[in-house]
């Protein structure tokens, strides 16, 4: 069969055995259905009316209650006019100001963690024009900086000895508001609910005790659950601010299709809402799709998806992305599988999104750094760096310890197969830098496959479109899906 996988700006083409399977998100296995463009404000209303395990909005502020809404970046939740974030930071402004809140007193802080700071488009964007305007001449928009020490309030560690340090905006506030998606992520299983506090309001220091190899290499956080150390972590991260805090976030999380469209949403307190989210966000995400595991997994990445344009170039983001799919899909691949992935490897860093990836990627290749954790005693010195940090801060950058928790992702990749094809690399050694084979084209790469690793019929699983649209965690049809 003839398929066509992301490359670059385009596709290559890939002729594959007939008996491929192939999975799309949302095609191959119909999604839960979501609810119709003409009932989201109402069904949004009745979450936010009726929150779980904590009173309503009415009863939690008055006039003079200071509130702030803690919203997702660009990276995933979607931007159209109906996307969740817009309709539910309205609805939930209508709650505020029929309870006397004045706007004045009202910010909106968009959860950036060590992602980019986002930027006036990317508000415009997210927000959409109206409440952009509403709240950006009056400077009442803004977005977490973890290295504003002035806005950053240090809560001290967690039982389990994790440091907490969050955003004193949300800190100070009477009533601190996440606007949350649960849609599949491999870091835990889930965004939204904790997670989204955990690692979007904090400091590198507090993701340090979750994004490193001593949590992201064990056996519980491959393949992806619910129930790994990571997503215990967030847990109790979001537990002890709110302990701090003297009250609970009030949540309003929205299941997500992989259009990003609402299937179902959930409000009130983290602790109560976040389980009973999962039960519907578990039968859109973890998908019992595999009669049997598969040998060999195809797949392409695009210049341009998720972290921005560069991460399907970048050698390390490369290698995060690789192991994304191990992470979700490991429940139906081999232990000895092949990776074949089409990327364009060019060269491109994006220096001014990642300005020390490729420095990161040069001490790689020196000094006794055979596999990528040895890489990770450098974690301190580049989160420290005072120019990457000005850059993080000014220039729209990742914040430099993001690379290293990059990297503690990307070495999966690695622990899980017997090799990894890169087909179609301008610059193939840039691949070869970071231990991947690499090869002109999918045929190639699957030939060397068959007479290497997997035999002369392998069982191949294709994923077009797998960086294009949100993704799902595929299990095999007799997988209990009761433990995920």
């Amino acid at each position: 069969m003839r398929l066509e996988f992301e490359y670059g700006h385009g596709t290559m083409g890939a002729e594959l055995p007939d008996n491929t399977d192939v999975f799309i998100p949302g095609v191959t296995v119909p999604d839960p259905p979501y609810i119709p463009e003409e009932e989201l404000v109402e069904k949004t209303r009745e979450s936010v009316r009726n929150p779980m395990g904590m009173p309503p909005i009415p009863q939690l502020v008055h006039k003079g209650s200071k509130v702030v809404f803690i919203i997702p970046d660009i990276v995933k939740g979607g931007c159209q006019e109906t996307s969740h974030r817009k309709i539910a930071i309205q609805v939930i402004l209508e709650e505020l100001y029929s309870a006397g809140v004045e706007k004045k007193d009202i910010l909106l802080l968009f959860s950036n963690g060590l992602h980019p700071r986002t930027t006036v488009p990317e508000m415009r964007q997210i927000l959409g024009e109206k409440l952009f305007h509403e709240f950006y001449w009056t400077h009442q928009i803004t977005s977490h900086d973890s290295e504003d020490y002035e806005h950053l309030v240090d809560l001290g560690c967690t039982k389990r000895g994790d440091r907490v340090l969050m955003n004193k905006y949300v800190f100070d506030c009477d009533l601190p508001i996440l606007i949350g998606h649960t849609q599949g992520n491999p870091y835990g299983g889930y965004s939204g609910g904790y997670k989204h506090c955990a690692t979007g309001i904090t400091h590198w220091r507090s993701i340090a005790t979750h994004h490193v190899p001593d949590v992201m290499h064990r056996k519980d956080f491959t393949p992806v659950s619910g129930h790994s150390l990571m997503r215990t972590k967030f847990d109790e991260i979001g537990m002890h601010m709110e302990k701090k805090m003297g009250q609970p976030f009030f949540c309003c999380d929205a299941v997500l299709d992989t259009m990003s469209r609402q299937i179902e949403i959930n409000s009130g307190y983290a602790a109560v809402m976040q389980p009973h989210s999962w039960i519907t966000a578990n039968k859109r995400t973890y998908v019992p799709f595999a009669e049997e595991k598969y040998d060999v997994m195809v797949f392409g990445m695009p210049q341009n998806f998720h972290y921005g344009n560069g991460m399907g170039t970048n050698p390390i983001q490369m290698m995060q992305a690789l192991s994304a799919q191990v992470i979700r899909h490991k429940r139906v691949m081999k232990e000895n599988c092949v990776i074949i992935c089409s990327s364009i490897c060019n060269g491109y860093f994006h220096d001014e999104r990642w300005p020390y990836l490729r420095e990161l990627y040069e001490l790689f290749q020196h000094d006794y750094m055979n596999i990528l954790p040895d890489m990770d005693r450098y974690g301190e010195y580049f989160a420290t760096n005072e120019e990457y940090i000005r850059k993080y801060r000014f220039c729209n950058a990742f914040h430099p310890f993001h690379g290293f928790s990059m990297m503690s992702c990307g070495h999966i990749a690695e622990m899980n197969t017997s090799a990894i094809y890169i087909v179609g690399a301008q610059e193939p050694g840039i691949a070869r830098g970071m231990g991947l084979k690499t090869r002109a084209t999918f045929e190639e790469a699957l030939a060397d496959a068959m007479k290497k690793y997997v035999g002369p019929n392998p069982k191949i699983l294709a994923l077009p479109q797998t960086f294009k649209l949100s993704a799902v965690h595929l299990c095999l049809k007799g997988d209990d899906l009761s433990k995920v």
